[in-house]
């Protein structure tokens, strides 16, 4: 598994409601309550910068997506409220584990990179009375490289 993919769901598995998941699978999700999945969406270059003495800076973003399963009847109101409870809290805390330095570090300068929740949404609703939900997840950071004599 990448280093990535390791550090983010450690920090995923560190959000105090992370309990309710009995199991945080990559690339997939099973059709059991209480299920979840981080999923990969990629690596985005955003910005190369190149300085005179030949080390070059590049501020990339990785992308995931996080999916989560709960129970949700048909007329399960309560449910449905607990499991968009879930989704906010994850979001909030995220927010301020990044705002507060707390987030792991995926490169060289921890005091610049941001990871952010969001756009947390009921995905599907099964007959069989449970709901997919998804949270998007990025995480900015800066790599250097120095060029090698």
């Amino acid at each position: 598994m990448s280093d990535a993919l390791e550090k983010m769901r450690g920090f995923v598995g560190r959000y105090p409601g992370a309990d309710v998941l009995s199991q945080l699978d990559i690339d997939y999700t099973d059709e059991v309550p209480n299920a979840g999945g981080l999923f990969p969406s990629g690596l985005v270059e955003v910005r190369r910068r190149a300085f005179i003495d030949g080390s070059r800076e590049v501020v990339s973003q990785y992308n995931f997506a996080l999916y989560a399963r709960f129970e949700k009847p048909a007329e399960g109101h309560a449910a449905a409220e607990a499991n968009a409870a879930w989704l906010m809290g994850f979001q909030e805390w995220v927010q301020g584990q990044s705002v507060m330095g707390l987030a792991p570090a995926f490169g060289d300068d921890p005091r610049s990179e941001r990871i952010q929740a969001g756009n947390g949404e009921l995905y599907s609703a099964s007959d069989e009375g449970t709901a997919l939900y998804i949270i998007r997840i990025s995480v900015s950071f800066t790599k250097r490289y120095e060029r090698s004599l």
